[in-house]
C-alpha cells in the first residue's frame, strides 16, 4: 500500500459529529396540527385528482440525513440517512439500516380506502428487537410557501393507536412518530424523532423522469383489505402484510463482500461499517467531502461477517467503501482501517448485483 496515501477520511467523523447542526427544522406551529387548517378543505377525495396529501411526493424525494432521538432501547444516534426515490409513478420509497438487526423501510403511495384517495404511509422493519409493519393514511395537511405539514394516522384506530407527523421547511424535514405502545396506553406518545436535512435531490431525478413521477394514479385498493381486523399493524414482514416489500416494484439488490489485506487481523468483537454512495468519495489521495452528501446506505456488521445483502436498492450506479472500527466509536478516526478504492457497481431494475472491496489502509 502506498504510504503517501493520507486521505482526509477523518472528516467523516467531523461530518457525523456535525449532524447535530442539522436541527433547522423547528417544532411545528400549534395550528399545523389542527385538522381544520387544511389546504384541501372541502375537496372531494373520492376523485383521485384530489388525492389527499399528494404534495408530500415532491417534498420528500432525495437523500436525507440527520440525528434521531428515540424512546426505544436503541436510544439516540447522531446520523441516519434515507434515500427516497420513486419506484413507480405513484410511490416513493427508501430504506435504512443501522445493523443486521435494526432497519426501517418507508414508503408513500396512493391508496383507496372508504371510497377516498389518500396518500398512505407504510412504515415497517425491525426496530429495537421488534418486527412491525404499520399502515397510515393522511388525515391532516397544511401547505404554504413557508412550510408543509402532513399527518398520517393508523388506518383503523386512528391517531390514538399511532400516527406520524412530517414537517418540511425549505431543505429541512422533521419527522415524529407516535404510538400507544401496543395498545398499552390510552393515547399515543412520542416514539422517535428524526431531524433531517436534504443532502441531494439530483440522484432521484433519473427515476423521477423514468416514471414521470408523481402521477395521480392508484397504487393499492385497500377498500376491503382491513375488514374485520383490529388494527392496520402487522408483526411480521411477510405474514398477513397486504403490501410486503418483496412484491414492491423496481427495486434491485446487491450482495457486498469485503476482505482484509495481508497484515490486517480483525478482532471478532469489533464492527465494520459498509457504506454505499451514489457518487465516488475518494479523489486521488483524499476524500471528496462534497460527495459525502451522496451517501445512500450504510450498515454495521461484526468484523467476522464479511458479506451482506442490501435489499430494496434503487436502480443506479454506486460506490462501495468499508471501515474497520478499531476504537469502537462508530466514526472514521485515527487507527481505524479502511478501503481506499472507489469500488463501483450498478443495480438494474429488479436486478441482482455484487461488489467486493478490501480493507487495506490504517488512518494515521
Amino acid at each position: 500500500m502506498n504510504k503517501q496515501f493520507t486521505p482526509k477520511i477523518v472528516l467523516f467523523a467531523a461530518l457525523i459529529a456535525a449532524a447535530i447542526l442539522f436541527q433547522q427544522c423547528k417544532k411545528k406551529d400549534p395550528a399545523a396540527s389542527n385538522t381544520t387548517n387544511n389546504s384541501n378543505s372541502g375537496s372531494d377525495y373520492t376523485d383521485i385528482n384530489n388525492t389527499y396529501g399528494f404534495g408530500i411526493f415532491n417534498k420528500v424525494k432525495g437523500i436525507w440525513d440527520g440525528p434521531v432521538s428515540s424512546t426505544t432501547a436503541l436510544g439516540n444516534f447522531p446520523e441516519w440517512m434515507m434515500d427516497f426515490r420513486p419506484i413507480s409513478e405513484n410511490q416513493i420509497s427508501g430504506k435504512s439500516e443501522l445493523d443486521t438487526a435494526n432497519n426501517i423501510y418507508m414508503c408513500y403511495f396512493i391508496a383507496k380506502y372508504n371510497n377516498e384517495y389518500r396518500v398512505c404511509f407504510r412504515n415497517g422493519g425491525s426496530w429495537s428487537s421488534m418486527t412491525r409493519v404499520s399502515y397510515f393514511l393522511a388525515d391532516s395537511v397544511y401547505e404554504s410557501t413557508a412550510k408543509s405539514y402532513y399527518r398520517f394516522a393508523e388506518i383503523i384506530k386512528g391517531k390514538n393507536r399511532a400516527y406520524t407527523e412530517v414537517l418540511f421547511r425549505n431543505d429541512s424535514m422533521l419527522m415524529k412518530s407516535y404510538t400507544n405502545k401496543n395498545n398499552s396506553l390510552s393515547s399515543s406518545t412520542l416514539h422517535m424523532s428524526w431531524t433531517a436535512k436534504l443532502q441531494d435531490n439530483t440522484t432521484c431525478q433519473a427515476a423521477v423522469s423514468h416514471f414521470n413521477f408523481p402521477k395521480k394514479t392508484m397504487t393499492k385498493d385497500f377498500s376491503t383489505t382491513f375488514a374485520g381486523q383490529p388494527e392496520a399493524v402487522y408483526y411480521s414482514l411477510t405474514t398477513g402484510d397486504p403490501y410486503p416489500e418483496s412484491v414492491q416494484p423496481y427495486f434491485g439488490k446487491v450482495t457486498v463482500n469485503y476482505s482484509y489485506a495481508g497484515g490486517y487481523t480483525p478482532n471478532a468483537s469489533k464492527k465494520v461499517l459498509l457504506m454505499i454512495s451514489a457518487q465516488p468519495l475518494i479523489s486521488g489521495n483524499s476524500i471528496n467531502t462534497a460527495n459525502l452528501a451522496y451517501r445512500s446506505r450504510a450498515i454495521f456488521l461484526s468484523a467476522g461477517n464479511q458479506s451482506c445483502t442490501f435489499n430494496d436498492m434503487h436502480p443506479g450506479t454506486y460506490y462501495l467503501y468499508a471501515m474497520y472500527d478499531a476504537d469502537g466509536n462508530a466514526a472514521y478516526s485515527s487507527g481505524d482501517w479502511v478501503s481506499t478504492t472507489n469500488t463501483v457497481f450498478t443495480v438494474a431494475p429488479l436486478g441482482t448485483a455484487a461488489a467486493s472491496t478490501q480493507i487495506n489502509y490504517t488512518i494515521p
